[in-house]
């Protein structure tokens, strides 16, 4: 096998071969990941890229993005943005799916109750039950 790479304007992907096998089944699915969804802020549609975003959230039977310090509405239900971005979001509660890299700091009240606090300034709560996932996917022990 051999590999070539040629700069261009843009990206394309070329793959010869003699026949089709699961290295190139592997880089057509690569190829077909989108990292970018449509928001919706105020009269305008902006494309978000997942790794920008640092949180969605439901509120009022609507999921909001946090992205660029504003809060756009997305036409996906959560799961299905969970199934985008699974190396990067968790879910901290049921409600709201947060991108690890985007996380500040976490806070914990004396409740017990631990708090997210984004790199935006805006917090939600971790329910109990998503802590451990939280914690292994963190590095946290």
């Amino acid at each position: 096998m051999k590999f070539v790479f040629i700069e261009s304007n843009e990206n394309v992907v070329k793959v010869y071969a003699k026949e089709r096998n699961a290295l190139i089944d592997a880089i057509e699915s690569m190829c077909n990941i989108d990292d970018n969804i449509l928001g919706y802020y105020e009269d305008s549609i902006v494309e978000l890229n997942l790794n920008k975003v640092e949180c969605f959230y439901t509120q009022k039977d609507r999921v909001c993005a946090i992205s660029d310090n504003k809060v756009y509405y997305v036409k996906k239900r959560l799961y299905e943005l969970y199934e985008l971005a699974k190396d990067s979001f968790v879910y901290i509660n049921q409600g709201c799916l947060a991108n690890i890299n985007k996380i500040a700091k976490f806070d914990v009240s004396i409740g017990g109750t631990l708090m997210v606090v984004f790199h935006s300034g805006y917090k939600n709560y971790v329910a109990r039950r998503r802590l451990k996932e939280i914690k292994e996917r963190m590095g946290i022990k």
